[in-house]
């Protein structure tokens, strides 16, 4: 019953201060989407002094865009692109006092390789053998083949097609933002009522106005059905 709530922190959006007295992980951008060497010590350092795991949200060069914009990069580069990225952080981490514990795609480069083969390929190389958080895909069907640890994630905040795949944004129900309900889609998540398999991490988006208050909605209801919060990696 020991579930892990992870948030998206460093894009320069919402209160990480405030996010990281509630969640387990903290996905920090690396740079490349959003954030900065500034942005990104700070989160690390609040991070490590309140035990919360911190993973590399890599992406597409595509500061633009928000990271949202599928860029047709060569496997090579964005190999590079993602060991640039994890390095970046790594350093950042280790002087604050932590370490990168894991990875996982942000955006276009999050929902590319859950089908793309040679972006997967690339992500992988550029990542070393950190444990991977992601949906099912090709992305974490490679970690697993290469004996890498892989961890299921589930957004109570975005909708969910037929296909089990997030609606596209502009999609009518593809976000949600009543807290109730989120707080109640996070619970089902941890712990479906129907036989499968639950995932092991819940995600709440950082880059919504009201992402502290979802998250405390989600923490709350998740102990109140019994779990405990702690970081998976």
């Amino acid at each position: 019953m020991t579930v892990d709530l992870n948030a998206d922190l460093g894009e320069e959006v919402t209160d990480d201060a405030a996010l990281l007295a509630v969640v387990t992980s903290a996905n920090v951008a690396c740079g490349y989407h959003a954030g900065t060497g500034a942005i990104m010590r700070a989160v690390c350092a609040q991070a490590a002094e309140r035990g919360v795991a911190v993973g590399a949200q890599v992406s597409y060069a595509d500061r633009a865009g928000f990271g949202r914009v599928a860029l047709d990069v060569p496997g090579a580069v964005l190999r590079e692109q993602v060991a640039d990225q994890v390095g970046v952080l790594t350093a950042i981490a280790r002087a604050a006092g932590t370490d990168v514990r894991y990875l996982k795609a942000h955006g276009a480069l999050y929902h590319r390789t859950m089908d793309d083969e040679e972006q997967a390929a690339a992500v992988l190389a550029g990542s070393g053998d950190l444990p991977v958080l992601g949906m099912p895909g090709v992305l974490l069907d490679r970690a697993a083949a290469s004996g890498r640890r892989v961890v299921l994630e589930g957004f109570p905040d975005r909708g969910y097609g037929s296909d089990g795949r997030l609606l596209p944004r502009d999609r009518p129900g593809a976000l949600v933002t009543d807290a109730a309900t989120i707080a109640a889609r996070a619970v089902e998540l941890a712990d479906p009522p129907a036989p499968g398999r639950p995932v092991a991490s819940v995600c709440v988006h950082g880059d919504n106005p009201d992402a502290v208050a979802h998250a405390v909605a989600c923490r709350t209801a998740l102990e109140a059905a019994g779990h405990t919060l702690a970081p998976f990696a």
